[in-house]
């Protein structure tokens, strides 16, 4: 994963999209592999979803995205689908951490005026990567995010937590 810019195609949901809404907790005792997970995205909601979802595509969410248990197969199945920004007002600090540790970035921002199937853009502002706006193709509007940590964007750039360790210390998985 890298860091923005990133350009897709605006999948809204609702507020409280909790981790078993994203991808139920019985399928993490089938597999772990993304590719696999893939197909179980949103599977509770409508089991033909997932299929509709396009790498590149970004998820646009109200309140308390990924509330509900800490399970990191909700971010997993999420960047399997090719995904690789979840844009909400909020999100549960379990999930939050996790995507960050897993290279899917999430940004905090006002989603109200976002619309499914918008083509939105989120990127660093110019000379400041670490805040972020989405800007809204079909509005024409830029909507400023919450500025993401230089730790996190760091984290973001090696493609997850491991990864950044891996490059940064000698740590040994």
């Amino acid at each position: 994963m890298s860091t923005p810019p990133f350009e897709g195609r605006a999948r809204v949901f609702g507020d409280d999209i909790n981790t078993d809404t994203i991808i139920t907790s019985r399928r993490k005792r089938e597999s772990l592999d993304p590719q696999m997970l893939r197909q179980y995205l949103f599977e509770e909601l409508d089991p033909s979803l997932a299929a509709s979802f396009l790498p590149g595509d970004i998820i646009v969410a109200g309140k308390n995205f990924g509330c509900g248990s800490a399970m990191e197969v909700a971010v997993t199945a999420v960047v399997g689908a090719g995904i690789h920004a979840v844009v909400a007002q909020s999100f549960s600090r379990t999930y939050y951490r996790n995507a960050i540790n897993n290279g899917l970035l999430p940004v905090i921002c006002d989603t109200r005026s976002i619309r499914e199937g918008d083509r939105i853009v989120v990127a660093s502002e110019a000379g400041d990567e670490q805040l972020l706006t989405v800007h809204n193709v079909r509005t024409g509007k830029s909507i400023p995010a919450g500025a993401m940590p230089r730790i996190m964007l760091d984290i973001l750039r090696a493609g997850g937590l491991v990864p950044y360790f891996r490059e940064h210390s000698d740590f040994r998985v």
